[in-house]
C-alpha cells in the first residue's frame, strides 16, 4: 500500500509517497520553490494564508504522483506534520476569517503572562505543565482582546495541521497531541483546558472536536477526492506538530530516547514517561504521538541561534569573491583543537530565547587572543558554543528524569559535521546515531501505523537503519566537559548581568 506524507512548514509544503510493503520512499517533493512569505504588518507579527497551504498542498501532491508514476486513487492514508503553535480561526462557512498568527508570531506573550499571573503559576504548571507563553491559547486570547470584531467570526479554531485536514475532509477537528501543543490541555482532567477558556470568557464550541494522533475517523470528502484524485472515504490516519513528528519520524518513541535537530534553531525533544513540568519555564511539555493505551510526554528544548550562527559566521568569513561551503567551514574547525585554544562562543544572537527565561542575551566570543587565535578557531568555537548550549538544555532535560539514553538525528545541516556530532556524543555521554528521513516520511509512516496496516511502530520503523553512529570518546569528552565548565562559567556571569541590569 502507498501512504502520503504531508509536511506543512513555514517555508513550504513537503509531500512524500512511501511504499508500506516494502518500507521505501518512492518520492518526494517541497513546494513553493521560493519561500512561501510571511506577513509581518507590525513588529513582532507573523503571519500567513492558510489557503495558500492548501493551494501549495495541492500542487505538490499532483508533483509527487507524476514524479514518481502514481496515481492519487493508489494513496490508502495520508499523515500531515506541521508547524507548532499556529491559530487558525474560521468561520460557520469553515472560511478563514484572518491570516494565520503562526508560530514564530510574537503579539501574545503579554496575554500569556498575564494569565500566567492571574490564574496562578502552580495552577498552570499542574494543569496545563506550561505557561500559557505564546502558544496557540495565547494568541486566541490576543485576538479576544484587541481585534474583537474578527474574533465574534469565529466559529471553529484549529492549528495548522488541522486546517489542512479541514481541506481534506470538509470537517474542523483537531487532535489532542495539537491541544496540548496549543497549551489547550488540562493534563489533570484528561480533557480540553476548559477553565482557562472560562477564565477568559471564551465559548467552549471554539474549539474544534479533538481527536486521537492516530485516529480513522476522519476521512476525504467527495469534493477533495474529485480535486485531487483521490478515494474518497480514506482516512486522515495521522497528525503530529513538527516537533513531535520529527522525533516520530526518527523512531524516538520510548522514553529514554531523544531527537535532535540542527537547522535554523537547534533542538532536543526527549521522550518522557510521566508529564511533568519545568518550574524553570526553560524547556515546554507536550503530549508525544503515542496509540493508546500507552501515553507519553515530549519534552522540548529550543535554541533559536542553533544553525543561525553557523550560518552567520559563514556569511562573515565571506569574500566579495567567494562564500565558503559548509563542507569547507567544517573542515576549518577540524584544523582546531579540543577546546578551540580557550576561545568560548555564546549563541544567542537570534532574539529571546526560552532556555535563557526570554532573556535577550546576544551572541558573542570570549577570551579572544589575537596572536594566537584564527579563523580555525572561531569557527570550532561557534560549532562548540552551539553544543554547549545544546548541552545545557540537555542537563535541564535530565533535572526533569528524561534519562535520555541515546540522540538521533537526521543527516542533514549542522549533524553533516562529524566533528559537532561527535562533539555532542562527547558532551552528553551518549552515542548519537544519524538517519536519512524527513518529516514528511514521518508523517506517512505515522499514517500507515494510523490505519492498521503496521501492526505497530516496531514494524513501521523496521525498514528506518541509521547510516552513522558517533560513539562518546572519553577523552576528548573530559577535555570537553572542562571547556564546558568554563564556558557555563561565562554564560552564567552574563545571564547575572543581564538579571541585575
Amino acid at each position: 500500500m502507498i501512504f502520503l506524507g504531508i509536511d506543512l512548514g513555514s517555508s513550504s509544503v513537503k509531500v512524500t509517497l512511501f511504499d508500506g510493503e516494502n518500507g521505501v520512499t518512492l518520492g518526494d517533493v517541497g513546494w513553493p520553490q521560493d519561500e512561501m512569505p510571511i506577513v509581518s504588518r507590525q513588529a513582532g507579527w507573523a503571519e500567513q494564508d492558510p489557503e495558500l497551504w492548501w493551494q501549495h498542498t495541492k500542487t505538490a501532491i499532483g508533483k509527487v504522483c507524476e514524479q514518481t508514476g502514481k496515481k492519487p486513487a493508489d494513496i490508502a492514508g495520508i499523515g500531515i506534520a506541521y508547524q507548532m503553535h499556529g491559530l487558525v480561526c474560521v468561520d460557520k462557512a469553515k472560511q478563514t476569517v484572518n491570516l494565520a498568527n503562526i508560530w514564530c508570531d510574537s503579539r501574545a506573550v503579554g496575554e500569556g503572562n498575564e494569565t500566567f499571573r492571574s490564574m496562578g503559576e502552580a495552577y498552570c504548571f499542574e494543569h496545563l505543565l506550561n505557561s500559557p507563553g505564546n502558544f496557540t491559547a495565547a494568541k486566541l486570547r490576543w485576538l479576544q482582546k484587541h481585534q474583537p470584531e474578527v474574533f465574534a467570526r469565529i466559529d471553529k479554531i484549529m492549528l495548522p495541521g488541522d486546517f489542512i485536514s479541514l481541506k481534506l475532509s470538509g470537517e474542523c477537528t483537531t487532535t489532542t497531541n495539537g491541544l496540548s501543543e496549543g497549551v489547550l490541555w488540562d493534563y489533570q482532567s484528561s480533557q480540553p483546558a476548559w477553565a482557562l477558556l472560562d477564565h477568559w470568557g471564551i465559548d467552549h464550541d471554539k474549539l474544534s472536536y479533538a481527536v486521537g494522533c492516530f485516529s480513522q475517523s476522519v476521512t476525504v470528502s467527495a469534493e477533495a477526492a474529485q480535486a485531487l484524485g483521490l478515494t474518497q472515504g480514506i482516512p486522515i490516519s495521522y497528525r503530529s506538530g513538527d516537533q513531535p513528528n520529527t522525533a516520530f519520524s526518527l523512531n524516538v518513541i520510548e522514553p529514554g530516547e531523544l531527537a535532535a535537530t540542527g537547522g535554523t534553531s537547534a533542538v532536543l525533544y526527549a521522550v518522557n514517561k510521566d508529564p511533568v513540568a519545568d518550574m524553570e519555564q526553560r524547556i515546554n511539555t507536550f503530549m508525544h504521538v503515542s496509540r493508546p493505551p500507552k501515553t507519553t510526554t515530549g519534552l522540548l528544548m529550543c535554541l533559536n541561534g542553533g544553525g543561525r550562527a553557523y550560518s552567520w559566521l559563514r556569511s562573515m568569513l565571506a569574500s566579495e569573491q567567494q562564500k565558503l561551503s559548509y563542507s569547507e567551514l567544517n573542515a576549518l574547525a577540524e584544523k582546531a583543537p579540543v577546546g578551540s585554544d580557550g576561545l568560548y562562543c555564546l549563541p544567542f544572537g537570534n532574539g529571546v530565547e526560552r532556555i535563557t527565561q526570554n532573556k535577550q542575551l546576544g551572541g558573542s566570543f570570549h577570551d579572544l587572543d589575537f596572536n594566537r587565535h584564527d579563523k580555525t578557531h572561531m569557527v570550532r568555537a561557534t560549532l562548540e558554543g552551539i553544543a554547549f548550549a545544546m548541552r545545557y538544555g540537555f542537563d535541564h532535560l535530565q533535572k526533569l528524569s528524561c534519562d535520555t539514553r541515546i540522540i538521533r538525528a537526521t543527516d542533514g545541516n549542522l549533524f553533516q559535521s562529524a566533528l559537532f556530532s561527535q562533539t555532542i556524543a562527547n558532551l552528553t555521554r551518549c552515542p548519537v546515531e544519524l538517519y536519512n528521513t524527513n518529516g514528511s516520511v514521518g508523517a506517512a509512516r505515522g499514517a500507515a501505523v494510523g490505519t492498521g496496516y503496521y501492526a505497530d511502530e516496531k514494524e513501521a520503523f523496521s525498514s528506518l537503519k541509521a547510516i552513522k553512529s558517533y560513539m562518546p570518546d572519553p577523552t576528548d569528552g573530559d577535555k570537553l566537559a572542562v571547556c564546558y565548565g568554563k564556558w557555563l562559567e561565562q554564560f552564567k556571569r552574563d545571564m547575572d548581568r543581564l538579571t541585575a541590569g
